[in-house]
Formats: C-alpha cells, sequence, structure tokens
C-alpha cells in the first residue's frame, strides 16, 4: 500500500495538510499541560525559600525558679522572617552555691544562604555565639556550646569517690541509695559512705561513693558546670541534707586498696591521770554501725621528764602526775601497693591518729604498724 495516493492521502484516508494541524494542535496541548500539572524532574520555581535546620546547645547560666519552672520542651521562638527556634530538651544543672541553672537543646530551622549554608537570624550558629528565646511567659539568652544532628543534650554516667566534712547529724541522715533529683531526673546516687571520726565530736569526715548523670561534650564529661576530675568540688542534695565534696577518684565510688584490719600500737605521752583513765579496753569508733577502731588494751605509765642541774648535767626523773598510755588497737584500714591508709590518709610509724572514742577524742602517735 502506498504512504500517498495520487491525491495526497496518507494512506489513502488523511490529507497530509490535515495531518500536520493535528500533530501541531497535539503539541500545543501537550507543553500546556506541562506547564499546568509540572513535572517532578522540573526545578520549582514557585519562589518559595530552601529550608534547612540543625541543633544547638544553649547554656542558660544560672536562673531563678520561676523561670526554671517554665523551660519546657517543645517551647518556640522566632525572631522574623523564616526562622524558627524549637526547644527539644531541657536539662537543669545544680551549682555548689545552691543555684540551679539550665542548659536547653534547640532546633533552629532556616533558610539555606547563597553558599548552601544555615543562616540563623543573619549568622550561622557557631560556637559560642548568643540566642535568645521568647516566649510569652519568659525571654532567656544562652551561648551556643555545641551543635549538631542530636535532638537530646547528650549525657553519660561516671563514678566518683568524694571527700568532704559534715556535721555529725548530717553524716547519720547519709545512706547508700540516696538520690539527687531535679525536675524528676536523678542526676546523682549514692554507692557507697564511709563515716569516720575527726579531732572535732561534732563533725564527721565522709568519703561519698556516687555515680553521676553527667553532661557529655566533645571534649569532657561534665557536672554541676564542673569538668569531672580530681580536685572538683560537685554538690550533693537530697531533702534531708546539702553537701559539696571535692572528686577524690573518678571511675570508681570505692576508696584505693583492699580493706583489712590492722593491729596497732598506739602512744599517748605526757597525758594527763584524768585524761588516761577515760581510755578502757572495749572502746571503740562507731559510726552509722560501722566499727573502724576498737580498743583491745590499754597500759599506763609514768610519763617522764628531763631535769638540769646547775653544773649543767641531765636527769631523767619521773614526772609527779602525768602519765604515758600505750594503746593496743584493731583498725580498720585500707591496704594500697603505696601503703597502709586509715580513714583515708596514709599512716606509718610516727604518723599522728585520731580516735573518736564517744566519750573522749584519743590524739595518738603509731608506734608499730
Amino acid at each position: 500500500m502506498e504512504i500517498l495516493d495520487e491525491k495526497g492521502r496518507l494512506f489513502g484516508v488523511v490529507n497530509v495538510v490535515d495531518a500536520l494541524v493535528v500533530l501541531l494542535v497535539l503539541a500545543v496541548v501537550a507543553a500546556g499541560a506541562a506547564l499546568v500539572l509540572g513535572s517532578d524532574s522540573t526545578p520549582d520555581d514557585s519562589g518559595e525559600p530552601d529550608l534547612a535546620s540543625t541543633h544547638a546547645t544553649l547554656d542558660l547560666g544560672t536562673q531563678p525558679e520561676y523561670i526554671l519552672a517554665q523551660l519546657e520542651e517543645g517551647d518556640t521562638y522566632s525572631p522574623g522572617g523564616t526562622d524558627n527556634l524549637t526547644i527539644t530538651d531541657v536539662r537543669l544543672e545544680p551549682r555548689t552555691n545552691g543555684d540551679t541553672a539550665a542548659v536547653v537543646r534547640v532546633e533552629l530551622e532556616t533558610e539555606l544562604g547563597d553558599d548552601d549554608t544555615i543562616q540563623y537570624d543573619g549568622a550561622p550558629p557557631r560556637l559560642g555565639r548568643t540566642l535568645q528565646v521568647v516566649t510569652d511567659e519568659y525571654l532567656v539568652e544562652g551561648t551556643i556550646t555545641d551543635t549538631g544532628d542530636e535532638s537530646a543534650i547528650q549525657t553519660t554516667e561516671r563514678e566518683v569517690l568524694t571527700v568532704t566534712t559534715v556535721d555529725a547529724e548530717t553524716a547519720a541522715n547519709i545512706d547508700e541509695g540516696d538520690t539527687f533529683t531535679l525536675r524528676e531526673r536523678t542526676l546523682a546516687a549514692v554507692e557507697s559512705v564511709n563515716v569516720y571520726g575527726t579531732d572535732s565530736p561534732d563533725e564527721k569526715r565522709v568519703f561519698l561513693g556516687l555515680t553521676l548523670d553527667a553532661r557529655q561534650t566533645e571534649n569532657a564529661a561534665h557536672f554541676a558546670g564542673k569538668r569531672i576530675s580530681e580536685g572538683a568540688s560537685i554538690p550533693f542534695r537530697t531533702s534531708e541534707y546539702d553537701l559539696t565534696g571535692e572528686i577524690r577518684r573518678v571511675g570508681t565510688t570505692e576508696p584505693r586498696g583492699d580493706a583489712a584490719t590492722r593491729t596497732v600500737t598506739l602512744r599517748i605521752e605526757n597525758a594527763s591521770p584524768e585524761f588516761a583513765d577515760a581510755i578502757e579496753p572495749g572502746m571503740t569508733e562507731s559510726v552509722n554501725g560501722v566499727t573502724v577502731a576498737a580498743v583491745t588494751d590499754v597500759d599506763r605509765t609514768a610519763a617522764t621528764r628531763v631535769l638540769t642541774t646547775e653544773d649543767g648535767d641531765l636527769y631523767e626523773r619521773n614526772h609527779p602526775r602525768n602519765v604515758d598510755v600505750t594503746l593496743t588497737a584493731d583498725l580498720a584500714v585500707r591496704e594500697t601497693p603505696a601503703g597502709v591508709t586509715f580513714k583515708g590518709q596514709t599512716i606509718q610509724y610516727r604518723s599522728r591518729v585520731t580516735l573518736d572514742l564517744g566519750t573522749v577524742t584519743v590524739r595518738a602517735t603509731v608506734a608499730s604498724l
């Protein structure tokens, strides 16, 4: 069959001119439909800005209680235009002076810059930059300390051993399992308690092992605004007591060494008879039901003194009244590679130790260990 017949018809049916007109009309209709409906492969020329988001941590510093009570996840703020800030996490942190600070994680939604960088409120969200959060209830501002994709503040668990001196009543109230809580979040828990007498019967030395819910940054873990390291002071509070302890060890809640009992000889020289008579075998130093020292024997001998004659000669004579006291005592110690510790202090020959025996406080010198 011929494509064109003698009358110029396509396949003997349609005139060629008519066919071209139909094709032209179909092309126009298709182009119009594409313009109206759009295409997945066609760029969006609507003029709408490209939006992106990132997260940042804002350190708001210490805040009054009425501000802390208003901070909530989901709070939003827009400084203008397409920029929006949403709080995604809130963390309250204590301070050693009794104040409470706030750290919040925020999502920043904003328009991309010409170089595809995020420009929130006119500038990139750089570390050290200060941002405001303004709602109907409060206005605060904080410093950016961290950025990234995470919507929550990064935390980590850390074990520490702290030491502090408190009054006797506070020491009696400390128990394993006590917790430090802010806004229903447990920030720290007591894992171990060791309480010892001091030179004053009204004060106790406490070694407190704690597990901390710490804030993790890129470089270190922090608690109460302090980097967790030996020497840092951190608070611990409950409804019954409030104390601040110095970190002695990181990574454990127990003192160094292995627990043991040592029988030692202690000497008190030139004591008054009344003081010497107050010390008896069977006396103990016990705190919260734990015995750290027990006197097993007491020996008293006349104290001596050295006299000098007019000729310069020296004579040793018994003191007419005072006595020397020799104690034998069982001490709860810890044996470490560096030596023996008692009440957290290293002891050796000629070391001074203090025993709070309830009715009398003894300060003696180690004669044998």
